[in-house]
């Protein structure tokens, strides 16, 4: 006999799950108690949307369920927003709900929410177990469900009285994702694609990806081939930016010259991706529903297929499996696009050539010059949301897989949490965090996670005092007409101090260098708080200058 909240443990152990991240409520203290006798981690969070935030962090960098524990009502609610980013993202991660008691459901008790219908559209599946019993049955499911086809969050309600009961139930056997496999068929008619093409391009996304598949079989396919790669949206890590068969992201801001080389191909392989909204440049690199382009379109599950773009070829296979079985194919010698090769990668390297000069005594290009060439090649970068992250998606060249954590969801305060999350995972490697002001507001309080585990994250906050993407379209749309976009901040540096971590502030740009190595050196989380003129609100262009171009 053994309680549910003991059963929902063991099916965590099975399933080799070595941390969770929680905020704690007494509506799941039998987990709690249950935890208390495993080897299991228990991350303590300071928000329950941080700790959602570090579960996607540990799902996006392992490919493994995250795990979050959150109690009821607000609870569930502040975590919302990392469910969101997951789903949108396509990572896999199990939110577990602490719920009221079976007595009091539909009474709008305390805290009282129908999570079916909150989480209804923003969770692959949602559940609320009912009987402890079926605790074997229902988690195996739901890593199942989490990890097969595209990968994506799942919540999971429990309430309270469940959780304490006690049960016979089967042992708890670890789930088994569904994998789904290219026919032969298939890779005939996308090689013969290929050898009849004359301008193809190749765009890496998604997830269910790996170190071996992004740095050695996708790799090898563009070699013999000699294909142009470029990678989706917030996905750089999937392809070497130094390899000379690299063309660039396919984002928001992209380079002209990439954006025409997409829509002038003839034909494009899309693997992994579901080339939504912000990749696709609103859906005009690839016109919905029908491509100018010949598209070969590799998704793991079937329902992306046709979603949005009718392919040429849809093929219902992971990234690993069509990348392994197509790598078996050899390309021609000298295909003649080869040249063409050459040239994006060229380009590549002209767009990510930082400016050296702009407005104010704190200059981004030259700290993002620095950065390249002191940062090991196996550093994580994390950030939010913002104008901000330009300087990082643009400017710094990703060399290895698991090396990246931002939300194409575009979601704030994602960051600060996420570098938690990498940094307890891999401690051995240097963790950096960009935020901007606002973003580092929204969930900057998990420093003070970092500073309880001793995991020395850098967080380098770019200070300009406004919400600076959204300024940057309220000048474009209604130049002059300022409203709700400036923001009065704390002194980070200190802020990081009185969390008991080290803390700089730049305000010119060789006060960086220095502050970066003092920051290294203290072995503590730190922030570096960089004092940025508004004006620099891109690298390119200043605020006066979309002001005024109006």
């Amino acid at each position: 006999m053994k309680t549910g909240g003991k059963l929902i443990v063991d099916a965590l152990e099975a399933n080799g799950v070595d941390r969770i991240y929680c905020v704690p409520g007494e509506s799941y203290l039998a987990v709690l108690d249950a935890l208390h006798d495993s080897k299991i981690q228990s991350v303590v969070c300071r928000q329950e949307g941080g700790a959602a935030m570090m579960a996607d962090c540990h799902g996006r960098l392992t490919g493994k369920p995250g795990i979050c524990f959150v109690t009821r009502g607000p609870g569930a609610t502040n975590a919302s927003a990392g469910v969101h980013i997951a789903m949108q993202d396509s990572i896999p991660m199990i939110l577990f709900i602490g719920q009221v008691a079976s007595h009091a459901k539909e009474r709008e008790a305390f805290q009282e929410v129908n999570y079916r219908r909150f989480f209804g559209d923003i969770a692959k599946w949602v559940v609320e177990i009912d009987d402890a019993a079926r605790i074997p049955e229902l988690l195996t499911r739901a890593f199942s469900v989490a990890t097969s086809g595209r990968p994506g969050p799942v919540v999971i309600s429990l309430p309270e009285d469940m959780l304490t009961s006690e049960v016979e139930a089967p042992a708890v056997l670890p789930a088994v994702a569904v994998e789904t496999h290219p026919g032969e068929a298939e890779l005939d008619r996308v090689e013969a694609l290929l050898n009849a093409a004359k301008r193809p391009f190749v765009i890496l996304g998604g997830t269910r990806w790996d170190h071996r598949l992004a740095f050695n079989d996708i790799q090898a396919i563009a070699e013999s081939w000699s294909l142009p790669v470029g990678v989706s949206f917030r996905r750089q890590m999937l392809f070497d930016h130094l390899h000379p068969n690299y063309a660039g992201d396919v984002g928001i801001g992209i380079n002209p010259k990439l954006g025409a080389r997409i829509k002038d191909a003839d034909l494009v392989l899309l693997i992994g991706g579901r080339f939504g909204e912000m990749p696709s440049s609103d859906y005009t690199l690839l016109k919905s529903p029908y491509p100018d382009q010949q598209l070969v379109h590799v998704h793991a599950d079937p329902d992306e297929l046709g979603r949005v773009y009718r392919p040429t070829i849809a093929i219902n296979a992971s990234p690993a499996t069509f990348v392994r079985a197509f790598a078996r194919r050899k390309g021609p010698a000298a295909p003649g696009w080869a040249e063409e090769t050459k040239k994006a990668h060229a380009d590549y390297l002209a767009w990510s050539t930082p400016p050296l000069t702009g407005p104010g005594p704190v200059q981004m290009g030259p700290i993002m010059n620095w950065l390249e060439k002191i940062l090991p090649e196996d550093a994580i970068l994390t950030n939010g949301a913002g104008n901000y992250a330009t300087w990082v998606h643009r400017f710094h060249r990703f060399r290895r897989y698991a090396t990246q954590a931002a939300p194409t969801s575009g979601s704030m305060g994602y960051g600060t949490p996420a570098a938690v999350a990498a940094k307890g995972l891999f401690p051995d490697r240097e963790v950096i965090a960009f935020a901007g002001d606002g973003c580092f507001m929204m969930n900057g309080q998990e420093f003070a996670t970092a500073v309880q585990y001793g995991l020395p994250i850098i967080v380098i906050v770019v200070n300009n005092g406004i919400y600076g993407t959204i300024r940057m379209h309220q000048e474009r749309e209604y130049p002059g007409r300022v409203e709700a976009t400036d923001l009065k901040n704390p002194d980070f540096a200190a802020l990081a101090r009185a969390y008991g971590g080290h803390g700089e502030t730049v305000r010119e740009t060789d006060e960086f260098a220095p502050a970066f190595e003092r920051a290294r050196a203290s072995g503590k989380p730190s922030i570096i708080e960089i004092k940025l003129d508004p004006e620099a609100i891109t690298p390119t262009r200043t605020l006066s200058d979309i002001r005024d171009r109006r």
